[in-house]
Protein backbone atom coordinates (compact mmCIF):
# COMPACT_ATOMS: atom_id res chain seq x y z
CA UNK A 1 0.00 0.00 0.00
CA UNK A 2 2.76 2.48 1.12
CA UNK A 3 4.70 1.77 -2.02
CA UNK A 4 1.80 2.62 -4.37
CA UNK A 5 0.67 5.86 -2.60
CA UNK A 6 4.46 7.00 -2.60
CA UNK A 7 4.93 6.39 -6.21
CA UNK A 8 1.83 8.06 -6.88
CA UNK A 9 3.28 11.07 -4.77
CA UNK A 10 6.43 11.00 -6.73
CA UNK A 11 4.27 12.35 -9.59
CA UNK A 12 4.62 8.84 -11.35
CA UNK A 13 1.33 8.12 -13.13
CA UNK A 14 -0.25 4.80 -11.81
CA UNK A 15 0.26 2.91 -15.59
CA UNK A 16 0.00 -0.69 -14.35
CA UNK A 17 -3.86 -1.32 -13.75
CA UNK A 18 -3.13 -4.11 -10.87
CA UNK A 19 -1.29 -1.16 -8.59
CA UNK A 20 -4.16 1.08 -9.15
CA UNK A 21 -6.84 -1.27 -8.39
CA UNK A 22 -4.93 -1.94 -5.29
CA UNK A 23 -4.70 1.36 -4.20
CA UNK A 24 -8.41 2.04 -4.87
CA UNK A 25 -9.71 -1.47 -3.06
CA UNK A 26 -7.32 -0.13 0.38
CA UNK A 27 -9.37 3.31 0.47
CA UNK A 28 -12.32 1.63 -0.13
CA UNK A 29 -11.82 -0.97 2.67
CA UNK A 30 -11.25 1.70 4.94
CA UNK A 31 -13.42 2.53 7.71
CA UNK A 32 -13.02 6.47 6.47
CA UNK A 33 -14.78 5.75 2.96
CA UNK A 34 -17.15 2.97 4.15
CA UNK A 35 -19.12 5.44 6.54
CA UNK A 36 -19.27 8.13 4.17
CA UNK A 37 -20.63 5.59 1.56
CA UNK A 38 -23.70 4.60 4.04
CA UNK A 39 -24.35 8.62 5.06
CA UNK A 40 -24.19 9.67 1.96
CA UNK A 41 -26.35 6.84 0.38
CA UNK A 42 -28.77 6.90 3.63
CA UNK A 43 -28.92 10.28 3.08
CA UNK A 44 -29.34 10.92 -0.66
CA UNK A 45 -30.66 7.61 -1.48
CA UNK A 46 -27.74 7.61 -4.68
CA UNK A 47 -25.32 5.25 -4.98
CA UNK A 48 -21.56 6.11 -4.63
CA UNK A 49 -19.06 3.75 -5.89
CA UNK A 50 -14.36 4.57 -5.75
CA UNK A 51 -13.28 3.73 -8.80
CA UNK A 52 -9.42 3.50 -10.38
CA UNK A 53 -9.01 5.58 -13.39
CA UNK A 54 -9.02 2.37 -15.66
CA UNK A 55 -11.78 0.23 -14.90
CA UNK A 56 -13.66 -2.00 -17.45
CA UNK A 57 -16.80 -2.47 -14.87
CA UNK A 58 -19.89 -0.72 -14.32
CA UNK A 59 -18.97 1.28 -11.33
CA UNK A 60 -22.53 1.24 -9.56
CA UNK A 61 -24.09 -2.08 -10.42
CA UNK A 62 -25.04 -4.20 -7.54
CA UNK A 63 -24.00 -1.16 -5.18
CA UNK A 64 -26.55 -0.21 -2.78
CA UNK A 65 -29.33 2.17 -4.15
CA UNK A 66 -28.51 1.08 -7.41
CA UNK A 67 -31.12 2.70 -10.12
CA UNK A 68 -33.41 -0.48 -11.29
CA UNK A 69 -34.20 0.99 -14.76
CA UNK A 70 -29.88 0.84 -14.97
CA UNK A 71 -30.02 -2.63 -13.10
CA UNK A 72 -32.15 -3.82 -15.62
CA UNK A 73 -29.84 -2.26 -18.92
CA UNK A 74 -26.60 -3.49 -17.43
CA UNK A 75 -28.18 -6.94 -17.40
CA UNK A 76 -28.07 -6.92 -21.24
CA UNK A 77 -24.39 -6.67 -23.22
CA UNK A 78 -25.80 -3.86 -25.53
CA UNK A 79 -26.84 -1.62 -23.22
CA UNK A 80 -23.87 -2.45 -21.07
CA UNK A 81 -21.68 -1.89 -23.62
CA UNK A 82 -22.99 1.75 -24.33
CA UNK A 83 -22.78 2.62 -19.79
CA UNK A 84 -19.35 1.49 -20.29
CA UNK A 85 -18.87 4.18 -23.02
CA UNK A 86 -20.13 7.28 -21.03
CA UNK A 87 -17.51 5.31 -17.86
CA UNK A 88 -14.94 5.93 -20.53
CA UNK A 89 -16.00 9.76 -21.81
CA UNK A 90 -16.02 10.20 -17.58
CA UNK A 91 -12.68 8.98 -16.95
CA UNK A 92 -11.49 11.26 -19.78
CA UNK A 93 -13.23 14.43 -18.76
CA UNK A 94 -13.07 14.56 -14.93
CA UNK A 95 -9.05 14.81 -14.78
CA UNK A 96 -9.32 17.45 -12.91
CA UNK A 97 -12.16 18.69 -11.77
CA UNK A 98 -16.13 17.53 -11.39
CA UNK A 99 -17.29 16.52 -14.72
CA UNK A 100 -21.66 15.02 -15.65
CA UNK A 101 -22.08 13.22 -18.38
CA UNK A 102 -26.02 11.90 -20.01
CA UNK A 103 -26.27 8.96 -21.00
CA UNK A 104 -28.58 7.58 -24.27
CA UNK A 105 -31.56 6.82 -22.26
CA UNK A 106 -31.51 10.28 -20.40
CA UNK A 107 -29.70 9.62 -16.87
CA UNK A 108 -26.90 11.37 -15.69
CA UNK A 109 -23.85 9.82 -14.23
CA UNK A 110 -21.25 12.09 -12.50
CA UNK A 111 -17.52 11.81 -11.59
CA UNK A 112 -15.03 13.79 -8.85
CA UNK A 113 -11.50 13.19 -9.46
CA UNK A 114 -9.95 11.92 -6.52
CA UNK A 115 -5.53 13.10 -6.07
CA UNK A 116 -2.77 12.61 -4.19
CA UNK A 117 -0.79 15.83 -4.09
CA UNK A 118 -1.26 16.47 -8.21
CA UNK A 119 -1.44 12.83 -9.28
CA UNK A 120 -5.06 11.62 -10.38
CA UNK A 121 -5.32 8.29 -8.85
CA UNK A 122 -9.55 7.85 -9.07
CA UNK A 123 -13.06 9.47 -8.78
CA UNK A 124 -15.64 9.20 -6.77
CA UNK A 125 -18.93 8.89 -8.42
CA UNK A 126 -22.65 8.89 -8.42
CA UNK A 127 -25.71 9.48 -10.48
CA UNK A 128 -27.96 7.56 -12.24
CA UNK A 129 -30.80 10.21 -12.21
CA UNK A 130 -32.62 12.51 -14.13
CA UNK A 131 -31.91 16.31 -13.89
CA UNK A 132 -35.87 16.82 -14.86
CA UNK A 133 -38.89 14.82 -14.40
CA UNK A 134 -39.18 11.76 -17.19
CA UNK A 135 -41.64 12.76 -19.66
CA UNK A 136 -43.97 10.15 -21.96
CA UNK A 137 -42.30 10.77 -24.83
CA UNK A 138 -39.10 10.49 -23.36
CA UNK A 139 -39.97 6.79 -22.49
CA UNK A 140 -40.74 6.41 -25.87
CA UNK A 141 -37.84 6.86 -27.26
CA UNK A 142 -35.87 5.11 -25.18
CA UNK A 143 -38.06 1.81 -25.55
CA UNK A 144 -37.58 2.71 -28.86
CA UNK A 145 -33.74 3.00 -28.42
CA UNK A 146 -33.57 -0.53 -26.30
CA UNK A 147 -36.03 -2.18 -29.06
CA UNK A 148 -32.97 -1.13 -31.69
CA UNK A 149 -30.34 -2.77 -30.02
CA UNK A 150 -31.85 -5.52 -29.87
CA UNK A 151 -32.92 -6.10 -25.91
CA UNK A 152 -36.08 -7.49 -25.00
CA UNK A 153 -37.16 -6.34 -21.96
CA UNK A 154 -41.11 -6.79 -20.52
CA UNK A 155 -42.70 -2.80 -21.20
CA UNK A 156 -44.16 -2.50 -18.50
CA UNK A 157 -41.52 -3.30 -15.81
CA UNK A 158 -39.55 -1.27 -17.42
CA UNK A 159 -42.17 1.63 -17.54
CA UNK A 160 -42.35 1.27 -13.73
CA UNK A 161 -38.14 1.32 -13.08
CA UNK A 162 -37.63 4.07 -15.73
CA UNK A 163 -40.49 6.17 -14.05
CA UNK A 164 -39.60 5.21 -10.21
CA UNK A 165 -35.93 6.49 -11.35
CA UNK A 166 -35.06 9.32 -9.12
CA UNK A 167 -35.19 13.33 -9.63
CA UNK A 168 -32.67 15.73 -8.44
CA UNK A 169 -33.23 19.65 -9.36
CA UNK A 170 -30.30 21.40 -10.39
CA UNK A 171 -30.14 23.15 -6.95
CA UNK A 172 -30.03 19.57 -5.28
CA UNK A 173 -27.54 17.72 -7.65
CA UNK A 174 -25.50 20.70 -7.43
CA UNK A 175 -25.19 20.35 -4.31
CA UNK A 176 -24.74 16.74 -4.03
CA UNK A 177 -21.81 16.72 -6.29
CA UNK A 178 -20.22 19.36 -3.79
CA UNK A 179 -20.53 16.49 -1.53
CA UNK A 180 -18.44 14.29 -3.23
CA UNK A 181 -16.19 17.18 -4.13
CA UNK A 182 -15.19 17.89 -0.55
CA UNK A 183 -14.90 13.91 0.42
CA UNK A 184 -12.61 13.95 -2.58
CA UNK A 185 -10.41 16.39 -0.99
CA UNK A 186 -10.82 15.04 2.44
CA UNK A 187 -9.00 11.52 0.96
CA UNK A 188 -6.54 13.35 -0.97
CA UNK A 189 -5.08 15.01 2.53
CA UNK A 190 -5.33 12.00 4.58
CA UNK A 191 -3.51 9.78 1.78
CA UNK A 192 -0.01 11.72 2.88
CA UNK A 193 -0.57 10.62 6.22
CA UNK A 194 -0.97 6.94 4.80
CA UNK A 195 2.45 6.91 3.31
CA UNK A 196 3.98 8.16 6.57
CA UNK A 197 2.03 6.29 8.74
CA UNK A 198 1.71 2.44 7.06
CA UNK A 199 -0.51 -0.06 8.76
CA UNK A 200 1.84 -3.09 7.73
CA UNK A 201 4.21 -4.27 9.66
CA UNK A 202 7.85 -3.41 8.76
CA UNK A 203 11.38 -4.82 10.32
CA UNK A 204 12.21 -3.38 13.61
CA UNK A 205 14.95 -1.21 12.38
CA UNK A 206 12.79 0.46 9.44
CA UNK A 207 10.32 1.14 12.20
CA UNK A 208 13.67 2.84 14.76
CA UNK A 209 14.54 4.81 12.03
CA UNK A 210 10.90 6.26 11.48
CA UNK A 211 10.84 7.17 15.32
CA UNK A 212 14.57 8.54 14.83
CA UNK A 213 13.50 10.65 11.85
CA UNK A 214 10.41 11.83 14.01
CA UNK A 215 12.11 12.64 17.08
CA UNK A 216 14.98 14.58 14.95
CA UNK A 217 12.91 15.90 12.01
CA UNK A 218 13.33 19.75 12.69
CA UNK A 219 17.09 19.03 12.27
CA UNK A 220 19.66 18.88 9.21
CA UNK A 221 19.05 14.96 9.22
CA UNK A 222 21.30 12.56 6.36
CA UNK A 223 20.86 9.18 6.03
CA UNK A 224 24.13 8.46 7.66
CA UNK A 225 23.10 9.74 10.91
CA UNK A 226 19.89 7.40 10.65
CA UNK A 227 22.04 4.39 9.25
CA UNK A 228 23.97 4.81 12.63
CA UNK A 229 21.35 5.26 14.83
CA UNK A 230 19.91 2.08 14.29
CA UNK A 231 23.20 0.41 14.04
CA UNK A 232 23.05 -0.24 10.34
CA UNK A 233 25.48 0.42 7.23
CA UNK A 234 24.24 3.76 5.00
CA UNK A 235 24.31 1.18 2.05
CA UNK A 236 21.96 -1.55 3.49
CA UNK A 237 20.04 1.12 5.64
CA UNK A 238 19.45 2.66 2.38
CA UNK A 239 17.95 -0.21 0.05
CA UNK A 240 15.37 -1.69 3.08
CA UNK A 241 14.21 1.68 3.88
CA UNK A 242 13.15 2.05 0.27
CA UNK A 243 11.94 -1.64 0.11
CA UNK A 244 9.93 -1.06 3.60
CA UNK A 245 8.31 2.63 2.40
CA UNK A 246 8.33 3.16 -1.28
CA UNK A 247 10.19 6.44 -0.77
CA UNK A 248 13.99 7.14 -0.47
CA UNK A 249 15.06 8.33 2.67
CA UNK A 250 14.60 12.14 1.38
CA UNK A 251 11.70 12.10 0.10
CA UNK A 252 9.89 10.17 3.15
CA UNK A 253 11.74 12.81 5.45
CA UNK A 254 10.17 15.69 3.51
CA UNK A 255 6.58 14.24 4.05
CA UNK A 256 7.29 13.74 7.87
CA UNK A 257 7.95 17.64 7.97
CA UNK A 258 5.08 18.53 5.65
CA UNK A 259 2.85 16.74 7.88
CA UNK A 260 4.24 18.68 10.99
CA UNK A 261 3.81 21.73 8.80
CA UNK A 262 0.07 21.07 8.22
CA UNK A 263 -0.45 21.06 12.01
CA UNK A 264 1.23 24.20 12.05
CA UNK A 265 -0.48 25.82 9.16
CA UNK A 266 -3.75 25.53 11.67
CA UNK A 267 -2.15 28.28 13.76
CA UNK A 268 -3.04 31.81 11.79
CA UNK A 269 -0.16 33.59 13.41
CA UNK A 270 2.33 31.45 12.44
CA UNK A 271 4.08 33.02 9.26
CA UNK A 272 4.75 30.32 6.44
CA UNK A 273 8.32 31.10 6.62
CA UNK A 274 8.31 30.62 10.57
CA UNK A 275 6.78 27.31 10.11
CA UNK A 276 9.67 26.20 7.09
CA UNK A 277 12.55 26.79 9.20
CA UNK A 278 10.30 24.58 12.35
CA UNK A 279 9.75 21.77 10.73
CA UNK A 280 13.35 21.62 9.13
CA UNK A 281 13.31 23.07 5.94
CA UNK A 282 16.62 25.53 5.13
CA UNK A 283 14.59 27.11 2.56
CA UNK A 284 11.41 28.90 1.99
CA UNK A 285 11.47 27.94 -1.92
CA UNK A 286 12.55 24.54 -1.16
CA UNK A 287 9.72 24.23 1.65
CA UNK A 288 6.84 25.40 -0.93
CA UNK A 289 7.72 23.60 -3.98
CA UNK A 290 7.70 20.49 -1.78
CA UNK A 291 4.51 20.93 0.24
CA UNK A 292 3.07 21.61 -3.65
CA UNK A 293 4.86 18.60 -4.73
CA UNK A 294 3.26 16.65 -1.80
CA UNK A 295 -0.27 18.57 -0.75
CA UNK A 296 -1.07 19.18 -4.01
CA UNK A 297 -1.16 23.06 -3.60
CA UNK A 298 0.64 25.93 -2.08
CA UNK A 299 1.11 26.40 1.80
CA UNK A 300 -1.02 29.62 1.19
CA UNK A 301 -3.59 27.66 -0.86
CA UNK A 302 -3.73 25.09 1.71
CA UNK A 303 -3.92 27.51 4.82
CA UNK A 304 -6.75 29.37 3.15
CA UNK A 305 -9.00 26.41 2.62
CA UNK A 306 -8.92 25.36 6.07
CA UNK A 307 -10.19 29.40 6.60
CA UNK A 308 -12.82 28.58 4.38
Amino acid sequence: MQTILAQSQNGNRLHDPKQNKALIETLSNSTIYQDYERAFSETTGLPVSLRPVESWQLPHHGKRNENPFCAMMAEKSRSCSACLRIQQTLAEGAQDEPMTVTCELGLCDTAVPIKLGEQLIGFLQTGQIFRKKPTEAQFNKTSRLVAEWGIEVEQGRMREAFFNSKVLSSKQYDAMVKLLSIFAQHISMVSNQIVVHQDNAEPPMITRAKEFIEENQAEDLSLGQVAKAVNTSTFYFCKMFKKATGLNFTDYVSRVRIEKAKNLLLNPNLRISEIAYEVGFQSLTHFNRVFKKVVGQSPTEYREKLAG
